[in-house]
């Protein structure tokens, strides 16, 4: 299977659980009066347009080089991270917002609804089901190097954080009478607290990403280390790095003996980006310049 159809086959799989989960919270939130079962159902429609578009990007992002495009399309996929960043701050915003109206309502002397049983088993469903989702999503993410489904997956993760606290919320507000109805938009605002925090990851490392940030000091020395190993190359500088997509790109200036044949020197440069893209991919970017020993 190809890596951008087992993306699909991933992202599709995570669809086909926001839609129910999705379609169950609305109508748990409804009949069973709770703003945070009805804020966490907001929640898992973000999933499913965020969903739509690691589909769309990634379709992109893995056309090949053009005319037009001399690295790649990879660029839309580091985008894809930043939108989906932007739409997990508009969801917490929003729930964050709806749930301080609720708890003003509340100090001001106002009544808020309990919630119901239903509003409970839904959290407790969706807690479950968007912990598994986010671990299959994650563990293909990283196997496949695909930083727009491992945004994805966090974003299910998000999901299942703000279906505990949804949990926690109701289930207090439950158990502890009508006095602590607060509890359930109280839950709301925790829960858009971290999901506010998972956007702001994602928005700078897809800002870094499409600002062209070097990659982590640990990568770069680990590429020294690899061009070093070679004996007869010596005094690796001038590295630069960065991400396209999914893949890395490395320009890098070496110095060898000068009097060695220019096929030798040809023939050591090539050596070297098979062996860096033995470690980081067969699709790494990489431009070696080679200056003579003086």
């Amino acid at each position: 299977m190809t890596r951008e159809k087992e993306i699909f086959k991933v992202t599709l799989v995570g669809s086909a659980v926001n839609v129910l989960l999705t379609a169950f919270k609305f109508v748990a939130g409804i009949v069973g009066h709770s703003a945070a079962m009805t804020a966490d159902a907001v929640h898992s429609l973000s999933d499913l347009l965020t969903d739509a578009v690691v589909l769309l990007f990634v379709r992109i992002s893995g056309k090949p080089e053009d005319r037009s495009h001399d690295y790649g399309h990879g660029k839309y996929e580091t985008l894809a991270t930043a939108v989906i960043g932007i739409a997990l701050v508009v969801v917490a915003v929003g729930i964050g917002y709806r749930a301080l109206v609720a708890m003003l309502f509340w100090y001001r002397g106002g009544t808020l609804p309990a919630p119901g049983m239903l509003a409970l088993w839904a959290a407790l469903v969706s807690v479950a089901l968007k912990e598994l989702v986010y671990r299959y999503t994650l563990r293909h993410a990283r196997k496949l190097g695909s930083p727009a489904m491992e945004a994805n997956a966090w974003h299910h993760r998000s999901d299942a954080l703000s279906s505990l606290g949804t949990l926690l919320g109701i289930g207090g507000a439950i158990l502890l009478g009508d006095r602590w109805t607060v509890l359930d938009p109280l839950a709301g605002l925790i829960v858009a607290f971290f999901i506010l925090r998972v956007a702001c990851k994602l928005l700078k490392q897809g800002f870094d990403e499409l600002m062209e940030a070097s990659l982590p000091d640990e990568v770069e020395r680990e590429i020294l280390a690899v061009v070093a190993s070679f004996p007869d190359v010596h005094e690796p500088h001038h590295l630069r790095t960065r991400r396209i997509g999914s893949r890395y790109a490395i320009e890098l200036h070496i110095r060898m003996d000068g009097s060695v044949p220019l096929a030798v020197a040809h023939a050591r440069t090539c050596e070297i980006e098979q062996a860096l893209r033995a470690r980081f991919g067969d699709t790494t970017h990489i431009t070696l310049h080679v200056e003579p020993i003086k």
